[in-house]
């Protein structure tokens, strides 16, 4: 017997958000929680890092689950290996960002609580880093490349 559960779906978002070379793809968004948490995957290649500045979240925690490789977190100045297995929380207001220093691929699993952003807001960040080519991005006008 099979029972059906009306607003339960499996893999919410069916969509891969490419941001330069950090593919995201969200497992649980604020729609399907009540809010209450946004669940993400990551993947960083090799040798790469986040194109963003380090930054803080004020309304919401960030937990990190390490699957495959290793992420080097800098969390308020200090750095963390999170590997496959490991987790690292970061608390609400710790300036914190990311690189892959290694030579293997990294996979995290990421949870937002409360779920305070979702894939909407990756989709915008893609729209600026990849519009960049590499360069600054052009914050009075992401999509023009001139």
């Amino acid at each position: 017997m099979t029972q059906q559960t009306i607003g339960v779906k499996i893999n919410p978002s069916e969509e891969d958000i490419h941001i330069g070379p950090l593919t995201v793809r969200f497992l649980i968004t604020s729609e399907n929680s009540s809010g209450s948490i946004a669940a993400f995957e990551v993947v960083v290649p090799a040798a790469r890092r986040l194109a963003a500045p380090a930054h803080s979240h004020d309304h919401y925690e960030e937990t990190i689950y390490g699957v495959d490789g290793v992420l080097t977190w800098t969390i308020d100045g200090k750095q963390f290996e999170v590997g496959s297995g490991q987790t690292v929380c970061i608390p609400r207001g710790a300036v914190h960002r990311f690189d892959n220093n290694g030579v293997l691929d990294a996979r995290a699993f990421c949870m937002i609580t409360p779920a305070a952003i979702g894939p909407q807001f990756f989709r915008e960040a893609a729209e600026v880093i990849n519009a960049a080519a590499g360069g600054p991005p052009d914050r009075v006008n992401p999509g023009n490349p001139e």
